[in-house]
């Protein structure tokens, strides 16, 4: 596996994880207020993350594995 593909790889990953993380933080009733905020951020990183996989695999379409 080449470095391009496990870095996609990887977001791809990290996307997904916090995408999870953040809709457990915010759809499960009862948790304190901290965990809502942290859900918010999470929801956001994961956004931010989703924005730079794209980016790079837009700048990667040339790079030859």
């Amino acid at each position: 596996m080449s470095l391009k593909n496990f870095h996609i790889a990887f977001v791809t990953i990290c996307v997904l994880f916090t995408g999870g993380f953040a809709a457990w933080c915010l759809l499960v009733p009862g948790l304190p207020a901290m965990f809502t905020a942290m859900g918010w951020i999470s929801a956001s990183g994961g956004l931010l993350l989703l924005v730079y996989g794209i980016r790079f695999l837009k700048k990667a379409k040339n790079v030859i594995v």
